[in-house]
């Protein structure tokens, strides 16, 4: 009785680890294919909640990826002036909007920002993040503790390294590369 107990546990166990793993797992969908981004609630619960909010109400959906810096990180995120299927959409002034949510405190960490982090993008004030967001392309510590980590990307890298680049100090793109979709698994 008790061995057959036992195996009922694992299976649970087994069970409940597959959901939590899925909950926090996002489909990015661009033009060269799928790319699956784990997100991490313990260290950044309040990020994580704004990014699937946003992405399940659709939000991210045709949103640009409007700085592109070869060698650094590819940015998006910005909901308000980014998104190419929207009245509002202003390529020269998307990076400068965000959500109608108001800003969320920092929620610094020390996960690195390694190859395939997902950051949030901010102003000079760290607790101005909303919306927008940036894929690191190579590890960049420089930003360790000093920008929010909040997921990983953990399979389709190949598609973010074939994110159209920017030209420039700031890598301002043109004929941006754009989401297709972002969503909850």
């Amino acid at each position: 009785m008790s061995k057959y107990f036992f195996y009922i546990i694992i299976f649970f166990s087994i069970f409940i680890n597959n959901i939590n793993a899925q909950e926090n797992t996002m489909i990015l969908k661009l033009k060269d294919g799928d790319v699956k981004i784990e997100l991490f609630p313990d260290v950044a619960p309040k990020h994580v909640e704004r990014i699937k909010k946003l992405a399940d109400e659709g939000a991210y959906d045709n949103v640009v990826f409007h700085r592109v810096i070869d060698g650094f990180m590819a940015q998006t995120g910005d909901v308000k002036f980014g998104n190419s299927s929207n009245k509002n959409f202003d390529l020269r002034r998307a990076g400068m909007g965000g959500s109608d949510l108001p800003d969320l405190p920092a929620e610094f960490n020390d996960l690195p920002h390694d190859r395939g982090t997902v950051s949030m993008a901010r102003s000079s004030d760290p607790n101005s993040a909303n919306s927008q967001f940036f894929i690191c392309f190579k590890p960049a510590p420089f930003l360790d503790r000093q920008y929010t980590v909040f997921g990983k990307v953990i399979e389709g890298m190949e598609h973010i390294d074939k994110i159209k680049r920017g030209e420039g100090q700031n890598g301002e793109v043109t004929d941006p590369d754009k989401i297709i979709s972002f969503k909850s698994l």
